[in-house]
């Protein structure tokens, strides 16, 4: 069930909620004219409208035509549309807006023609990404179907068609964030970009209201080049390049993470405004990537720094942690609480008045086995109330990351080679000799062609994207990832069962394109005898996939496809 949101006091419905700024989209029909629209029509918006967008100057400096206010939102639609000859699209902020649209239309608005950042000598433009509205079924069935025509066909559009794809549905974004919203209500959650930046999904979470964890200058100039005000941003990097940290100031981010005394100093030199949230290290045993051997601070040094804090007059605001990355205990998040707590308290004594709590990642997305997002809600929201009850007006937030994207994005390959792999040697004898069976057996091209093998052969098959691409998660993230056949042999068999009289498993091995043998996705899969031209599929690939993809050996990164299914 979708949060309600409070009515605001016009009647409508506030599209962010307990935001000061608000997202409008600007579009031109020509280069010395904008048109506003936006589906506030009484308010007073040329007063409101800011002109200064922190991706450059575009259009900054042009006259702008601000609708009659007795004007629809749709009749300017149209207008638009009806004179679209020379379209650009920019993102403004309008400040003190808060009837923009409700939450779902102004996600699905958005949505419908989602416009990504690009950058040309230095200024940040919008362009046109289509989305569909399709299942995410029906559009891997599509593709797949109609590479294996052109296959058939050889002609010009198979190289394309072949390639690896990924299929992204921002609609599933949508439905985990209201999934949050309502299991972790007092809970802000500023999602870690880090996880997947790809425009599109940042943009995504932008329309829905998120805040956002960023570890690099790169990462924060993404979400403010669509508009996020500054304030929505933490920059939870413990351990930041000094020059980065300048930069931040200059652009309004205040609020950041330490966890040694060095980098306070560095923090109080250079950006003597910043508000500090300390990181302490809590329990990650039992986590699959675990933080802690590199960042937080122990309860042992927490007192220096609270001393060092004092003395630099450093404005310390709250306290952080991370449970770790893929966190398979819930109970871990409820004591890493009650330790926050702790510290809580520990500051009071030192002066200090701590208004936020970031209770870091860790959160997992769909799973099928471990613990579950809901069991984890269920033991944080009493923790939350034991240790930080409503009435002691402290801000809570989190940095949810595989949370949002993980089950979102689902990756196609294409099978380009194969090898017959067997173990055991029956005979010497020619093939076309009187053994039995001889017609169901096959020549392992590794031993003598003339040698008879099992019939039960292994295969090892090859695949246009690997470790040195999306599937790096095998190595970073120690993901594990499941093959489904998508297409075999021309048939589209996605989702259905697949009968073992019918489709007959064999052991087999996958890898990657590249020529180092430690592109392995698979060692030890179980899957119907496949063929060159095959597809497979792999779900549950938004996290920590696409973000650290290379191009290792010149093999392009697989691309991405967008769907909406929230409608």
């Amino acid at each position: 069930m979708r949060p309600k949101h409070e009515r605001n006091n016009s009647g409508q419905m506030g599209a962010l909620q307990n935001e000061r700024d608000y997202l409008c989209t600007l579009e031109t029909r020509s280069k010395d004219k904008l048109i506003v629209f936006s589906s506030s029509t009484t308010s007073p918006l040329n007063q409101l409208l800011s002109s200064q967008h922190p991706g450059g100057g575009l259009m900054k400096d042009l006259p702008i035509t601000l609708p009659p206010t007795q004007t629809s939102s749709d009749t300017l639609a149209k207008e638009i549309v009806n004179n679209s000859s020379n379209v650009f699209h920019r993102k403004y902020s309008l400040k003190g807006i808060s009837t923009v649209a409700t939450p779902q239309t102004f996600f699905n608005n958005t949505i419908s023609n989602v416009n990504t950042p690009f950058s040309s000598n230095g200024t940040a433009y919008l362009s046109p990404i289509p989305v569909s509205s399709e299942s995410v079924n029906s559009i891997l069935k599509k593709l797949v179907v109609n590479a294996a025509y052109h296959s058939r066909l050889g002609d010009a559009d198979v190289d394309d068609a072949e390639n690896a794809f990924f299929v992204a549905d921002l609609g599933d974004i949508a439905r985990q964030y209201y999934q949050w919203r309502s299991m972790l209500s007092r809970v802000e959650p500023f999602y870690a970009v880090k996880c997947n930046p790809d425009p599109t999904i940042v943009k995504t979470l932008v329309s829905l209201g998120a805040s956002f964890d960023c570890a690099s200058k790169a990462e924060i100039q993404t979400v403010l080049d669509m508009g996020v005000d500054p304030s929505r941003i933490i920059y939870a990097n413990p351990c930041k390049q000094t020059s980065f940290i300048r930069w931040a100031a200059a652009r309004g981010v205040t609020m950041m993470t330490f966890d040694n005394a060095d980098e306070l100093l560095k923090i109080k030199g250079v950006h003597p405004n910043a508000k500090v949230v300390l990181r302490i290290l809590t329990d990650d045993s039992h986590s699959v990537c675990k933080l802690g051997t590199k960042f937080g601070a122990s309860q042992a040094v927490v007192p220096s720094l609270l001393t060092t804090c004092r003395n630099l007059g450093a404005d310390l605001v709250g306290v952080s942690f991370h449970v770790g990355s893929g966190c398979g205990s819930a109970r871990a998040f409820s004591d890493a609480v009650a330790l926050a707590r702790s510290v809580f308290d520990l500051a009071e004594d030192f002066g200090f008045n701590l208004t936020l709590l970031d209770i870091g990642g860790g959160f997992p997305g769909r799973v099928t086995s471990g613990v579950t997002f809901a069991e984890i809600a269920a033991v944080l929201r009493p923790a939350l109330d034991t240790y930080f009850p409503a009435d002691m007006g402290v801000r809570i937030i989190a940095e949810p990351g595989r949370y949002f994207v993980s089950a979102a994005c689902t990756l196609a390959v294409n099978v380009i080679a194969r090898r017959v792999v067997h173990s055991t040697v029956i005979s010497p004898l020619a093939v076309d000799s009187a053994v039995p069976n001889a017609d169901r057996m096959l020549v392992d091209e590794n031993v003598n062609p003339n040698a008879v093998v099992d019939e039960t052969p292994s295969f090892m098959y090859y695949v246009n994207d690997g470790v040195y691409g999306s599937f790096n998660c095998l190595m970073f993230d120690h993901a594990i990832v499941t093959p489904r056949l998508l297409l075999r042999d021309g048939a589209y068999v996605y989702g259905t069962d697949l009968k073992d009289e019918v489709y007959r498993k064999y052991s087999c091995s996958i890898w990657g394109p590249t020529c180092d043998s430690i592109d392995c996705i698979s060692k030890d899969a179980f899957l119907p005898q496949l063929n060159i031209g095959d597809w497979l599929c792999f779900e549950n690939m938004g996290a920590y996939t696409m973000c650290a993809a290379s191009t290792f050996n010149g093999f392009a990164k697989s691309k991405i496809l967008y769907t909406n299914t929230e409608n």
